[in-house]
């Protein structure tokens, strides 16, 4: 790991920093106008008596640098679980000092020594500069599936069927 950067989990009192994190995240993806999260949802799924979601802070002597949010999923094809990486920001003054490839690896540890399967994740098409940052690390774009997502009306259309 680089000098000067340190990357721990997350504790309850980084809620607001977490929160900034993923306003920035979405501010730089321009996809700010759908967060409709609150501190309180992300304070309930980090924190709460049954956590499903994991945070790893990195910090650059001592500052707040970036993060990755992440959770367990499972391969049935595999036989085992995953780490599926929901978001990875590095702030932009801190890029290019190896903080997100440390993160990675971060999580890629954590993987192996668990047993797990894969670390995945998405891309947005247009972020080829993360694309090629991935590529770097031996990532593959998987495209041969594409995303499907229920949501809004639909969801609870659906939802409402099976009840």
């Amino acid at each position: 790991m680089s000098e000067g950067l340190t990357i721990r989990p997350a504790q309850r009192a980084d809620l607001d920093l977490i929160f900034a994190f993923i306003r920035e995240l979405a501010e730089y993806e321009q996809l700010l106008d759908q967060v409709n999260a609150t501190p309180g949802d992300i304070e309930r799924a980090l924190f709460g008596p049954n956590p499903r979601i994991f945070c790893d802070i990195a910090e650059w002597d001592g500052a707040s640098a970036g993060f990755a949010l992440w959770f367990y999923n499972f391969s049935t094809f595999r036989g085992r679980h995953g780490i599926y990486l929901e978001d990875l920001f590095v702030r932009p003054h801190f890029r290019a000092k190896g903080i997100g490839k440390e993160l990675l690896a971060n999580l890629a540890r954590r993987a192996v020594d668990e047993g797990c399967a894969r670390v995945e994740w998405w891309v947005l098409d247009w972020n080829d500069p993360s694309i090629k940052f991935y590529e770097t690390l031996g990532a593959i774009a998987m495209e041969e599936w594409t995303v499907f997502r229920l949501t809004g009306e639909a969801l609870a259309k659906l939802g409402r069927r099976a009840a």
